[in-house]
């Protein structure tokens, strides 16, 4: 199979390179602009591979998407390119709109002038899986999961960006027939994330002895995910998934953002002790706005139909990914130079 990969270089997108090319086999071709918490170091793995491809281009181009599927000629596109961290999204929110709304757009009708020409047999093996988030959804209360059928009610401009660019996947798929598959999965963590996002930013500041910041009182609820259980999910969609059909994606390890710090700093003060528990760190600042105060998903359509099931718990995953950042200083220090931990999307009176 040839995959068309966007945002490739990406946290997930490049999950999803490494185990496509190196585990299935698969033919992938790799876009991505390349924007700041891009790296091409994360997919060192697979770079010497005969089946992967790296072009850099940007969603939002026309004429370079219009030419990556000619020359590519992929089976199937997944489209992962996307502006994702909520403090950004709240100071700069056009960029957001840019990648996310306007490069879903072109993405899906680039994919259709394709699909509109091949002959039947690909044409109805192709599929162009859409993924998003379950941030689409808004703030669950003490109960509840989301599902499939959750009305959306979006609180960010991040998340507002992805819940249109869902409407426009399904739009595409109503109107026009492209065979669209659509994910919305949960909070991502493990190997290779950018250091702004929250375990990442906690280990990292944790082993330099630096405040950690929580928002709030650290009650705000996530279901965490392990990115390779993630990349694994959107394989079974797409070899398995029914076109038009939505599935969302999550790890069932439900736990507040103090917890998920505690557990941090009691993993390194395992492997790495310290003079003092690196709890002690811990500090809480000014929430930030319109912060959704919990989410979970239902992700039993994806485990019935489908036949998916997380593999790593949340204990099993954050000691592999504390691991990770303590054997592999080379691949973040950089990006930790570009950003150096302070707090992102405080709003200026």
């Amino acid at each position: 199979m040839k995959v068309l990969v966007t945002g490739g270089a990406g946290f997930i997108g490049s999950a999803v390179c490494r185990l496509f090319v190196r585990d299935y086999g698969y033919e992938v071709l790799n876009v991505d602009a390349l924007t700041y918490a891009a790296s091409l170091t994360s997919l060192d793995a697979i770079a010497n591979y005969p089946g992967y491809r790296f072009l850099k281009a940007d969603v939002t181009d026309m004429q370079a998407i219009a030419n990556a599927f000619a020359e590519f000629k992929p089976d199937a596109v997944l489209h992962l390119a996307a502006e994702s961290h909520v403090d950004r999204s709240i100071t700069g929110s056009a960029a957001f709109v840019k990648t996310n709304v306007v490069g879903t757009h072109v993405m899906l009708e680039c994919a259709r002038n394709y699909w509109d020409g091949l002959p039947a047999d690909r044409k109805d093996a192709f599929r162009f899986c859409h993924i998003s988030t379950d941030e689409v959804f808004g703030s669950l209360g003490h109960d509840g999961f989301f599902t499939e059928t959750t009305a959306y009610d979006p609180s960010s401009p991040y998340s507002a960006s992805k819940a249109a660019s869902d409407h426009l996947a399904r739009a595409w798929h109503r109107t026009y027939g492209l065979p669209v598959l659509v994910t919305n999965c949960s909070n991502n963590y493990g190997p290779h994330h950018f250091p702004e996002k929250l375990i990442p930013l906690m280990i990292i500041n944790a082993l330099e002895g630096r405040s950690l910041p929580v928002y709030g009182d650290g009650s705000n609820v996530r279901d965490w995910l392990y990115v390779e259980d993630h990349a694994h999910a959107l394989a079974t969609v797409l070899a398995r998934g029914t076109p038009g059909e939505t599935y969302n994606v999550g790890g069932r390890n439900e736990r507040t953002n103090l917890r998920v710090v505690q557990t941090i700093c009691d993993i390194l003060d395992e492997l790495v002790p310290s003079t003092a528990p690196r709890n002690k760190l811990i500090r809480f600042v000014t929430d930030r706005p319109g912060h959704d105060h919990r989410y979970a998903i239902d992700a039993t359509k994806l485990e019935a139909d489908l036949g998916w099931k997380a593999r790593d718990t949340f204990e099993t995953g954050i000691k592999k990914t504390v691991k990770w950042y303590l054997d592999n200083e080379a691949w973040w220090r950089p990006l930790r130079d570009r950003y150096d931990g302070g707090r992102l999307g405080v709003l200026k009176s």
